[in-house]
């Protein structure tokens, strides 16, 4: 969990949310810094890229959506009749998702998961959100988790993005950078600055096709269908592999 002083991910959020103020800045180890609106949080559904609105239909059951923010997915399903947990490790992020109107709502870090939230039966992992395993290892060990905290037919929506795709030449000598230090290409070392709030740093992992599949691979999960974007962005609707 976030401390206040931390929160540079859900404060600008929170103060889009409130007055349209917030901006979004991430900054890499490599000192490249992006810097976004946080107006993508609030989208509603018929704002969403059709490969998103498709994977709604895939939603089954209990759903846990990891990395909720202010809650575009879950309020939209909540709205659908499903029993929702959003969970999320800025405080700020939850605040405004709960001020949205998501009755479930838990600050709480991916790392943190465990049986006594009960069992899912659909996990979101939207908005990039695969890249909260971290590295192959995080992933590994966080599949199993989830294997454990899900029922025999779960399923993972995972929304990932193809690093090769159209790449800009800083990103490709950071992809460089992490093959040589024996990292996933795809593995970028991360963190969110705003105003004078400064959160931790941490890994954030982004993956093809071919990798993801090579990641899932011995978890216990498998890729059942790939969802395209026509660009880089893609979604994978993954299930639990059957016992031979």
């Amino acid at each position: 969990m976030l401390r206040k002083e931390q929160d540079a991910y859900g404060k600008p959020m929170y103060d889009y949310f409130i007055d349209k103020s917030g901006i979004e800045v991430l900054e890499r180890e490599d000192g490249f810094i992006d810097v976004s609106s946080p107006r993508t949080y609030f989208t509603e559904y018929k704002e969403w890229q059709p490969h998103v609105r498709a994977a709604m239909k895939y939603v089954r059951g209990r759903v846990l959506d990891i990395g909720c923010g202010a809650g575009r997915h879950s309020i939209y399903l909540q709205g659908k009749g499903f029993d929702v947990l959003g969970i999320d490790n800025s405080p700020s992020a939850v605040k405004t998702a709960r001020l949205r109107g998501l009755r479930m709502a838990k600050v709480l870090p991916i790392n943190q998961l465990g049986s006594k939230l009960g069992i899912f039966d659909t996990i979101l992992m939207l908005g990039n959100n695969f890249g909260l395993f971290g590295s192959q290892r995080g992933a590994k060990q966080l599949l199993a988790r989830f294997h454990r905290m899900t029922s025999e037919d779960a399923r993972i929506i995972a929304e990932s993005m193809d690093i090769y795709k159209g790449a800009m030449p800083e990103h490709r000598s950071y992809h460089q950078l992490n093959k040589r230090r024996g990292r996933m290409p795809g593995q970028a070392r991360i963190r969110a600055r705003y105003r004078s709030l400064i959160g931790p740093w941490f890994d954030y992992l982004l993956v093809s096709k071919t990798e993801m599949k090579r990641v899932l691979k011995g978890s216990g999960w498998r890729v059942a269908k790939l969802m395209d974007s026509g660009g880089a962005s893609y979604i994978a609707i993954i299930e639990k592999e059957r016992s031979q």
